[in-house]
């Protein structure tokens, strides 16, 4: 189902100038025109104005044939637009585009940087006039050269990284016979320390007490910021709990939190975040109803609205607080992670602790965010007096 037109939408609603319907696979990879008059199912060709992109109609997961279908002619189940480099190149590498980002991609996230990398590279070879089934290695490492002017080197490798697994995906559903993609090498890229802003304990505390705590506007937000930062999760991963993923045991408290490829991890809440949450679901009343998510947007008239609170309106509430706050507008959903990881080893954490508690699959992922020696070197550098 479409998105509900009076309520503004979630992060898995709309990435950039992709559309991705909330709950389930159907959505707008790309908005580009097609010029080829394509046919619907009995073979009479449904729509030839070349400003109406191709669309494949999905039920349930289910690819139908190929048809022609505006966007936003009121399809039922949702529509999957193609770019016109795989619209034009036969019905088996449309169903096989389809099939890699609804079956193979199933994060919605990835499936949104990837569609983005996919529509990206058919605007170079639409410009260039390349088609699929003439797409060489020789292409794609022109088209990552020039990629390589006009955004980060990590933006580059994640761009290679899309079109070499839709690469290796046509190849295996005998679309093409090579992957272009396979023997292009990406730029180099080492980082040893993150580059997320990071919050001191005092910089979080003043954070906390210039959030309001008589809105529930307010509540949601400082439990919001507080589960983020003593757990160390992902907002992606907090916005995706429910109700129900907060849960006592005894005395203790714990976070269900869905982290990346459907991995599910549980923590200890720290009592601060127990606090925060206590509040908040004491004056939001759903504390009973398990299944309800547990942080969603705010109406104009102050009350939950019942929608899951999406990434970009997180972000846009972090940046605005942080900004009351006096803490500038470099602050993002991500410093919370990396401020808690970094105050905890300030306080005599091990990092192999701060691996276990963040989810990291190698301790030199949480490495990356461990600041400790920013402020060291900032003592250091104040021994010097003339």
């Amino acid at each position: 189902m479409p998105t509900t037109p009076d309520l503004p939408p979630t992060n898995s609603d709309i990435v950039g100038p992709n559309l991705l319907l909330n709950g389930g696979l159907a959505g707008v990879l790309t908005n580009l025109p097609i010029n080829d008059s394509m046919t619907g199912n009995t073979g009479t060709p449904v729509n030839s104005d070349p400003s109406s992109p191709l669309a494949v109609v999905v039920i349930d997961g289910t690819v139908l044939s190929p048809q022609a279908v505006p966007v936003g002619s009121g399809a039922e189940n949702g529509t999957i637009t193609l770019p016109p480099m795989f619209a034009r190149a036969g019905e088996r590498a449309r169903r096989r585009f389809v099939e890699f980002f609804t079956a193979e991609i199933r994060n919605p996230n990835t499936r949104a940087a990837y569609g983005r990398a996919v529509a990206r590279l058919d605007r170079w070879c639409s410009e260039h006039g390349v088609r699929l089934e003439q797409l060489t290695t020789v292409h794609v490492a022109a088209y990552v050269e020039r990629l390589g002017w006009e955004v980060s080197k990590p933006t580059v490798k994640q761009h290679l990284a899309a079109i070499r697994m839709l690469g290796d995906y046509l190849v295996t559903g005998q679309v093409i016979p090579a992957n272009p993609a396979a023997g292009v090498r990406g730029p180099k890229y080492v980082l040893k320390k993150g580059k997320t802003p990071v919050l001191t304990g005092e910089e979080v505390r003043a954070l906390f007490d210039s959030i309001g705590a008589d809105t529930l506007a307010g509540l949601r937000d400082r439990a919001l910021i507080g589960v983020m930062a003593y757990s160390f999760a992902r907002v992606g991963a907090v916005l995706q709990m429910a109700v129900g993923d907060y849960r006592h045991q005894g005395r203790k408290s714990f976070l269900r939190l869905h982290e990346k490829g459907g991995k599910d991890h549980e923590v200890p809440a720290h009592h601060t975040a127990v606090e925060l949450l206590e509040a908040y679901l004491g004056a939001a009343g759903i504390g009973k109803d398990g299944n309800t998510p547990l942080f969603q947007s705010i109406t104009r008239t102050g009350k939950l609205s019942g929608r899951r609170l999406g990434r970009r309106e997180a972000l846009a509430m972090v940046k605005r607080r942080a900004a009351a706050a006096g803490l500038g507008d470099r602050i993002c959903n991500h410093s919370f992670r990396a401020s808690g990881i970094t105050n905890f080893l300030e306080n005599g954490g091990t990092v192999e602790k701060a691996q276990q508690i963040a989810a990291h699959e190698s301790p030199r992922t949480t490495k990356l965010y461990d600041r400790t020696d920013d402020r060291l070197t900032l003592d250091e550098i104040e021994r010097v007096r003339f």
